[in-house]
């Protein structure tokens, strides 16, 4: 069975959380990726910015759905929600638009492993760390690749 290491992009493209999602927008566009990680200058992780994160730019900002009891109003949305909506909304760079703390593998990681990661959790973008260090990148046409690489071997 693969693993990571056997799939992954090794040379990984990375943007600093600096970057502008202009920037980033044009990357993820010429070079055909769904997202990159964002890395500081020492080299650790801080998030992964994707497609979706610079779409979410563009969208309208809901109102906040409110139902009253007693006479009192209760929001739908916790505060904090709104407020991550409008700061994605309003994103410059890439620190502001990006989602932290990205779900990462390992390079033993099975392909199972990581296709159930993006299915269940609909991330297309995984890191892979070794270490505590950025060591390849895997999205879902890797994934891909490997049904034609298997269908090859038999």
């Amino acid at each position: 069975m693969f693993k990571a290491k056997d799939v992954m992009t090794r040379e990984v493209i990375t943007v600093s959380p600096e970057t502008e999602v202009t920037e980033i927008a044009r990357l993820l566009l010429e070079k055909r990726f769904n997202g990159v990680p964002v890395v500081k200058p020492n080299g650790d992780l801080v998030g992964v910015i994707c497609q979706s994160d610079l779409i979410a730019e563009q969208k309208k900002l809901p109102l906040p759905s409110v139902f009253t009891i007693l006479d009192a109003f209760i929001p739908m949305y916790p505060p904090s929600k709104i407020a991550k909506e409008i700061q994605k909304i309003a994103a410059m760079k890439a620190s502001e638009a990006m989602t932290g703390k990205p779900v990462t593998v390992g390079p033993e990681a099975g392909i199972d492993e990581i296709a159930s990661i993006m299915v269940n959790k609909s991330i297309y973008t995984i890191p892979v760390l070794e270490g505590g260090k950025l060591v390849g990148v895997i999205g879902k046409e890797d994934i891909l690749r490997t049904l034609l690489s298997s269908s090859k071997q038999g």
